[in-house]
């Protein structure tokens, strides 16, 4: 094993979709503000990285997405307003999304894909290893797999993903990864990736989701990677070209960016991109809370007994 020599404490978050699954919400707000019950996803998304001890967030945002910086800045009128009515309780949650951690914005000008949104971030990252994570995957705080993930990295070096294991025929909408077992049951080497294959294609049933530990030599292949699937740049391709350099060298010390793991995750995870698992996220969170899901129970209770 290798050690990592820098402690990660830098995340990046895409933010930069137009949220086309969506319409006609995100014809004007950005889908990363959609309320998750009464927070917007993204934050829930900044409270992860956070959590893992990540508290140097850069977000790579487009055009038509300034709310998402309103949103982690201090908004005094409002704080002003809810102060003078002694209000404390909201005070707090306002002045929460400000003080979560340092943030950073940089704008990707061409919507040219996930790899070269991470690319955006390296003027920012440096020479450091470092987290993306993807705003439309909200992993339950229950389950810390980032924390779990920047552990595997710092013991072991190199690049670590997170798979999940999905039905055979939904392999197709993931990047896939074809993987050797390690000594810890939760970890695995990664040994192949392919973005988006046929179910007859695909080396394994192990789906890419939205979490990345980088080691920061996946600047230099991003750079030279040619569009792929979609016509974009695919953060997979070049986690695949990273992976196969490191099993063909002849040294395993680094400098060629290290190995590929994958922390295999079974815990609590909703996909907030798709409209069917946003509405069943917030249903779960709102049942979960314990100022709203008692009553919210009952009624769901209810309502779905009329129905059937």
């Amino acid at each position: 094993m290798t050690e990592s020599p820098v402690k990660i404490t830098k995340a990046v978050i895409p933010a930069a979709g137009l949220g086309t699954r969506f319409l006609p919400a995100t014809k004007a707000t950005p889908k990363e503000m959609l309320p998750v019950v009464d927070k917007p996803a993204i934050q829930y998304v900044v409270e992860e990285a956070v959590a893992a001890g990540l508290d140097d967030v850069l977000m790579i945002t487009g055009r038509n997405k300034r709310p998402l910086e309103d949103h982690f800045d201090r908004n005094y009128e409002l704080e002003s307003a809810l102060a003078k009515k002694g209000d404390e309780s909201r005070l707090a949650k306002v002045q929460e999304s400000s003080d979560l951690a340092t943030m950073h914005y940089v704008r990707q000008g061409d919507p040219r894909g996930l790899g070269h949104a991470v690319l955006c971030a390296a003027p920012h990252v440096g020479r450091e290893p470092f987290a993306v994570l993807l705003g439309d995957d909200l992993i339950d705080p229950r389950d810390p797999l980032l924390a779990r993930m920047v552990e595997v990295q710092e013991q072991r070096g190199g690049s670590v993903i997170a798979l999940m294991e999905v039905a055979p025929e939904q392999i197709h909408l993931y990047g896939c990864a074809a993987v050797q077992a390690t000594e810890d049951g939760d970890v695995v080497k990664v040994t192949d990736l392919v973005e988006k294959p046929d179910t007859a294609d695909a080396p394994s049933n192990f789906a890419i989701i939205g979490r990345y530990v980088l080691d920061p030599h996946i600047f230099d292949i991003l750079r030279t990677t040619e569009p792929g699937r979609g016509g974009e740049i695919q953060l997979t391709d070049a986690l695949q070209q990273l992976a196969a350099t490191h099993e063909s060298a002849a040294d395993a010390a680094g400098e060629t960016g290290g190995p590929v793991h994958g922390v295999v995750f079974t815990g609590r995870r909703y996909d907030t991109g798709d409209r069917g698992d946003y509405l069943r996220a917030i249903v779960r969170l709102a049942c979960e809370r314990e100022d709203l899901g008692p009553d919210f129970k009952a009624w769901l209770r209810r309502y779905v007994t009329e129905e059937m």
